[in-house]
């Protein structure tokens, strides 16, 4: 699922396919779930153990990293960003967890460069950080609408890249999720909305406008895949046409990280045969 090297075009992929599924579809997905779920659990809990909590450090061990994980979720509207926030991260233990959804930018926000307000926002040590949407809309919806100059656009790829290489180095893992929807379906989804009383809370006034923006925005797409792509913050495609493969593919690629970081349980900063007489002769 890693978004290939080079120039791209996002119209190119497969939105409704299921690579490296291990079953044969939707009837097998919660199964093929399930199995992540307890690898996620238990990987979560070490990430989060040995960066929040006893910090007294251990005489003659070595400084810890300050790892952690940030996942960028970008993708047209009804993609499943919220989606995967409740049934991927719903996995874990939500104290682990940070979900940032970026909306556009405040008074306050507008004052400082695109970066500022996504520093602010980012995972702290032994987190996962969870951002829907993200930096990339100031090269996606701020280049469609001409909401920035030709040559502040081009800039800002060279600046994306050299701040997700200093998270990778600060020891952030950077997972970056494009969810390839294709435009029937995001057609059926708005319309599914329009269908049910309960989705009415979902519906937005401007997602029309948007969605005949289609071509525009895959254009950005393309663009954004293609220069901001480095193997420290790669980007992974994620066919999102059928709900119970993305959520299932993002799950799998969170937990293939976790394994990738070789999280261990942290040593005890105290002596534990000392503690033991203290509770027993309590």
């Amino acid at each position: 699922m890693r978004c290939p090297s080079g120039v791209v075009d996002v119209t190119k992929f497969d939105t409704h396919s299921a690579p490296l599924f291990p079953g044969r579809g939707k009837a097998d997905a919660a199964q093929a779930t399930t199995a992540i779920r307890s690898v996620l659990d238990d990987l979560q809990e070490k990430l989060y153990a040995n960066f929040r909590g006893d910090e007294t450090p251990v005489p003659g061990a070595p400084p810890k990293p300050k790892a952690s994980v940030l996942i960028v979720l970008q993708g047209m509207d009804t993609a499943g960003k919220s989606g995967i926030v409740s049934h991927v991260l719903g996995l874990v233990d939500p104290q682990g967890v940070r979900i940032r959804a970026f909306k556009a930018p405040t008074p306050a926000e507008r004052r400082h460069d695109f970066l500022w307000r996504i520093r602010q926002a980012l995972p702290e040590p032994g987190m996962i950080g969870v951002f829907d949407r993200s930096h990339y809309e100031d090269v996606l919806i701020q280049r469609v609408e001409n909401m920035a100059t030709p040559d502040q656009i081009e800039a800002r790829y060279d600046q994306i890249n050299a701040f997700e290489r200093e998270l990778a180095a600060s020891g952030t893992r950077v997972i970056k999720c494009y969810l390839a929807m294709s435009k029937d379906e995001q057609k059926r989804r708005l319309l599914a909305r329009l269908d049910d009383p309960t989705k009415y809370w979902k519906v937005s006034l401007g997602d029309l406008p948007v969605r005949l923006q289609w071509d525009e925005y895959m254009k950005a797409y393309s663009v954004a895949l293609s220069r901001c792509n480095q193997d420290c913050a790669p980007w992974y495609v994620i066919p999102s046409d059928r709900k119970w493969y993305r959520n299932w593919a993002v799950a799998k690629i969170l937990s293939e990280t976790l394994q990738d970081m070789d999280l261990t349980w942290p040593p005890a900063t105290f002596d534990v045969a000392a503690e033991k007489a203290k509770i027993q002769a309590s």
